[in-house]
């Protein structure tokens, strides 16, 4: 009889230390699924894209892809919870040409904010102003004609006076003048407060370093966040 009586305590106790187990399994399973959830709605609510669409600037020519100012703001973006996500569609020695050749694929995918930095280029080389401010144009309303509902911005360049003081000046002017003609918002000069700075500029003294890119970022910044 007493046998019978330690048989069943025994019994006893290991069905509580069963069936707490099995709680605690249940708590954890639960644990883990709510975690899961709640990280597919973060992923899930970062749907709204950013576009850059530019030349060596935005691709981070000499740095990499993390150093570039797209990059940058990418990481503004994501300390402020924002839903967005940065693309960089960006090409080293792009041009106002090149960029119209190729607009319709980068459009493949649906784009919220479209930032366009291209231009510098075409300066450099010298390429009849006309024909620039022709081919931004167009690119502009290939992007409104897609998605009109896609907020674009247009990033501002300027060259040095190689090419003679008009051209130079007519170059520049063509920025302001787009974004007044489209009623765009304008970051005026991308590379202010970086342009002609030895310590911000790679050994060319054209490519910003990394500590440069961080300046076009914020020069882009102050004319983004009024967007999202």
């Amino acid at each position: 009889m007493r046998n019978l009586l330690i048989f069943c305590y025994f019994l006893f106790v290991l069905t509580c230390v069963s069936c707490k187990d099995t709680k605690k399994e249940e708590v954890v399973a639960t644990t883990d699924d709510t975690e899961v959830s709640q990280s597919s709605e973060s992923t899930q609510t970062k749907d709204k894209k950013i576009l850059f669409f530019g030349d060596s600037l935005t691709a981070g020519m000499g740095l990499s892809i993390e150093e570039a100012f797209p990059s940058v703001v990418q990481a503004k973006i994501d300390s402020l919870g924002l839903p967005y996500k940065v693309i960089n569609a960006g090409i080293s020695g792009e041009t106002t040409a090149g960029g119209k050749n190729r607009i319709e694929w980068v459009l493949n995918q649906k784009v919220d904010i479209f930032v366009l930095e291209l231009g510098a280029n075409d300066g450099l080389r010298g390429v009849p102003l006309t024909e620039t401010k022709k081919n931004l144009q167009a690119i502009i309303d290939i992007v409104k004609k897609k998605n009109p509902d896609t907020k674009i911005i247009l990033a501002g360049m300027q060259i040095p006076p190689n090419l003679g003081i008009e051209y130079t000046t007519e170059f520049n002017n063509i920025f302001s003048e787009l974004a007044a003609e489209n009623n765009l918002p304008l970051i005026p000069f991308l590379l202010e407060n970086v342009a002609g700075i030895p310590d911000l500029n790679q050994n060319d003294g054209i490519h910003p370093t990394a500590e440069g890119h961080i300046i076009l970022a914020e020069n882009t910044w102050v004319v983004l966040n009024k967007l999202l």
